[in-house]
């Protein structure tokens, strides 16, 4: 725990796991309500003089952060991979995504422009000024446990905030790590605080009622994300959410069938399936579907699943044996409701897998509307495939869900290209691109996956108020 500018121990910890083998590989302070109110108070006391530092001795500050990072990301990536699972490579190259919006927003930070407008009176002068938003607190995931926290704390100090963080329960490792970074970057007290707690729903409730906090951002589950905007409503507080997905992945028949099959393999697998821009209904059109699920077939029953410290494996482990339960109990859903299983389908346990939270990389074909799949958020390694032909309304069909994050298209037509990017109500579509990621680009869903947007310029603008001017001359 980090609270103004100090590290804290607790008698209380609790125990941190490797989800590839079940060993307990740290400890950390379980901090509850009171550590979350004294973060807080740092970060409130800290704002005066930092949102009064100009934007180039932010943008340094930022810019240190990122030069540690990226001198650390072996170590980080190591860490990231004993902690949350993923295979090594994915955790290396989340460091350098994290180190991304370090460096992008250390940009911003000298970009926060304001405005004059004409007035209709000679006497009148109109000045629009940006300023902080005041202090931030921030909620983040375990599947992306670094570059969850750079997207948002970058943006909040590039704007002059102060920043009060809690991690995922599962992950605080990581972000002690990436603390420890920030503190040697020399961030003044109370600027940065982290609260790391067994049990998140004190800390949430103190971000969500304390008038302090000016604004909330949370990154999680739908369920989660509306129960903390409820309960910040009251104070008018302002939110931004990051939430669940259930990303449509449409393969039009003009496509080359192996080329979108290696797409499909590459995005859906990725940190086994646990990314909430993950596809979770792919649908391909009649003409090239045997094509299409044989390739896709083929390249996924060649992953092989294990430890994500040995190279050879593409698939980690998922975050607890509730999450294998979660997707097996999806996979018989649709098995039994006579979608067919072309590959995995069951728990890994063999060759050592038993005591880690391992489920094989699946495909499935002839799922429809009626099975859990169609409609639940997977977040494991499950591909599901839907044929369709000309008769069906394919935007119709992608739309038929509450989610609107990401979406997939593959075709070779540039005029259905345009006409199906428009007519998707998700926030992030990739056109033959299964990466539409970026610190540069605006990130964030439509409907029930989200308010606002993080990276890009429009991530700085999440922390900052407008305020106006009007002269009497």
């Amino acid at each position: 725990m980090y609270i103004n500018g100090e590290w804290r121990e607790l008698p209380a910890q609790f125990p941190v796991h490797n989800p590839a083998n079940g060993e307990q590989i740290g400890e950390v302070a379980d901090g509850d309500q009171s550590h979350a109110a004294e973060a807080i108070d740092a970060a409130a006391k800290a704002l005066p003089a930092w949102s009064a530092t100009t934007a180039y001795q932010r943008s340094a500050d930022l810019y240190r952060a990122h030069q540690l990072m990226m001198e650390r990301q072996p170590q980080l990536a190591e860490l990231m991979t004993r902690e949350q699972g993923k295979p090594l490579k994915a955790a290396t190259n989340e460091v350098k995504y994290a180190a991304d919006f370090l460096l992008w927003f250390a940009e911003e930070a000298k970009r926060i422009y304001g405005e004059t407008i004409p007035s209709a009176r000679s006497d009148q002068r109109f000045l629009v000024h940006k300023q902080p938003v005041g202090v931030v607190a921030a909620i983040t995931p375990w599947n992306y446990p670094i570059s969850m926290l750079t997207r948002k704390i970058a943006p909040a100090l590039a704007a002059g905030c102060t920043v009060v963080l809690k991690p995922a329960e599962a992950t605080p490792l990581c972000a002690q790590a990436v603390f420890e970074i920030l503190h040697e970057a020399g961030l003044p007290a109370g600027v940065v605080n982290l609260v790391t707690a067994a049990d998140p729903a004190p800390i949430g409730l103190e971000f969500c009622t304390n008038p302090a906090v000016r604004k909330l951002t949370f990154t999680g589950s739908t369920a989660v994300g509306k129960k903390l905007a409820a309960d910040a409503a009251p104070q008018l507080k302002r939110v931004s959410m990051e939430l669940g997905g259930h990303a449509p992945f449409i393969v039009f028949d003009d496509a080359d069938p192996v080329h979108a099959a290696k797409g499909v393999s590459l995005v859906k697998f990725l940190n086994t399936g646990q990314a909430c821009i993950s596809p979770n209904r792919i649908f391909v059109q009649a003409g090239i579907a045997e094509e299409f699920i044989a390739t896709l077939e083929q390249r996924i029953s060649k992953m092989r699943a294990g430890d994500g410290m040995d190279p050879a494996n593409a698939i980690g482990p998922l975050v607890n044996q509730a999450a294998v339960d979660k997707v097996d109990r999806q996979v018989k859903d649709a098995v039994e409701a006579g979608a067919t299983l072309h590959c995995g389908g069951s728990r890994l346990v063999d060759g050592g897998l038993d005591s880690g939270s391992f489920y094989a990389p699946t495909l499935l074909s002839n799922v429809s509307p009626d099975m859990l799949i169609y409609r639940e958020e997977t977040f494991g390694p499950v591909a599901p495939v839907i044929t369709f032909d000309e008769k069906d309304d394919i935007l119709a069909m992608a739309n038929d869900t509450h989610y609107g994050l990401a979406a997939y298209i593959y075709t070779r037509d540039i005029s259905r290209a345009v006409r199906t990017f428009e007519g998707l109500h998700f926030g992030i579509v990739g056109i033959n691109d299964i990466n539409p990621t970026s610190a540069a680009a605006p990130f964030g869903g439509m409907k029930e996956s989200g308010l606002g947007r993080e990276g890009a310029r429009e991530g700085i603008e999440e922390y900052l108020e407008t305020k106006l001017g009007g002269f009497s001359v």
